[in-house]
């Protein structure tokens, strides 16, 4: 374990206050998915504890050998870097796309706030799961996909209304859910089935 003198404590300590302070920003990134029965947002800080609990949550369904600590904090970390990049919609592939540069130094600079070894470990987790290149990663994706289609299923489909989203849209980009969360895929399948008869999608 490292030992720390009082005066390089206290500055380590003032790292992690500015670091939390900076992520306070996050509260004020508007999201495009509609809270359930209101008019408002969501915010990303919301979405982000949304999605933490959902990782929780859907533990009993989790391929065999995730890391549920470890997608717990992909989820708490995951969109921090919408402080400095904003937050793009799933299914605008050229803005995605575009922004994905912003996005990697966005992750360098705030995590870089942070004193060692924190910096490096969250810059880790975020490119790992961003790569989706871990069992951990696609779980943690598979999540972050399907929590908006939940949202517009139990909302009338208002964000996807709004953004004219198509079932095709909707079933191609999350295509990943079915990998990691077949059950529930399987469930959301039949649900947009019946959206897009209810005229929620294209």
């Amino acid at each position: 374990m490292a030992e720390y003198s009082p005066t390089t404590s206290l500055f380590a300590l003032e790292q992690v206050v500015a670091f939390l302070m900076e992520l306070d920003k996050l509260k004020r990134v508007e999201r495009r998915t509609r809270i359930i029965g209101n008019s408002r947002y969501e915010n990303s800080a919301e979405h982000s504890w949304h999605f933490a609990m959902a990782a929780l949550s859907l533990k009993p369904f989790a391929p065999a050998g995730v890391d549920i600590t470890r997608v717990v904090k992909m989820a708490l970390l995951h969109d921090i870097v919408e402080i400095d990049a904003g937050d793009v919609m799933v299914y605008d592939l050229a803005q995605r796309e575009a922004i994905s540069q912003e996005e990697a130094l966005a992750a360098q600079r705030l995590f870089s706030i942070l004193p060692e070894p924190q910096a490096s470990e969250f810059l880790q987790l975020w490119r790992e799961y961003e790569a989706a290149d871990s069992d951990d990663a696609r779980f943690a994706g598979a999540i972050d996909r399907v929590l908006p289609v939940l949202q517009n299923l139990h909302n009338e489909g208002k964000s996807w209304l709004e953004n004219a989203i198509s079932l095709e849209q909707v079933l191609t980009r999350n295509a990943c859910v079915a990998q990691s969360l077949p059950e529930l895929w399987r469930y959301v399948e039949t649900q947009l089935q019946q959206a897009k008869e209810k005229g929620w999608l294209r």
